[in-house]
């Protein structure tokens, strides 16, 4: 089992807001890589897209109420993985941090660990700035 962590991500606004936030499918488009990816589509539930020519899914599969946002790839995607929001309010401000496992063999984990790390640190940057004072 692969585990990646992203940076913590320090948020200014309360647990609730960034777990509403994380909740709405629509919403993680606004966490992705300008330019690194198309096909985004998204309901309720779930949400796909296309980055690196792969077809990647999401499911909201559970949550714990501003603690926690679970979500699991769908059928489509390459590889089987979850992939976790922690958060974590402190004085108003949130501490968030993505965590993911994935089933993937050591080979196929040398090259796209990097890049997985990457995506995640970006997504915790971007959420970040979801949330920054005008």
């Amino acid at each position: 089992m692969t585990k990646i962590d992203s940076k913590k991500a320090e948020i200014q606004a309360s647990a609730k807001d960034v777990f509403e936030f994380l909740c709405d499918m629509n919403n993680i488009e606004k966490l992705l890589p300008e330019g690194k990816y198309s096909k985004f589509k998204s309901d309720d539930k779930s949400c796909s897209f296309t980055m690196s020519s792969y077809s990647i899914g999401l499911t909201l599969a559970s949550s714990e109420p501003y603690k926690e946002v679970r979500y699991e790839s769908s059928q489509d995607s390459p590889i089987p993985f979850t992939l976790v929001a922690h958060l974590e309010e402190n004085g108003g401000q949130t501490t968030a941090q993505l965590k993911s496992e994935a089933k993937i063999n050591p080979f196929v984990e040398m090259m796209i660990k990097g890049p997985l790390n990457s995506l995640f640190d970006h997504m915790a940057g971007k959420l970040e700035t979801q949330f920054k004072p005008l």
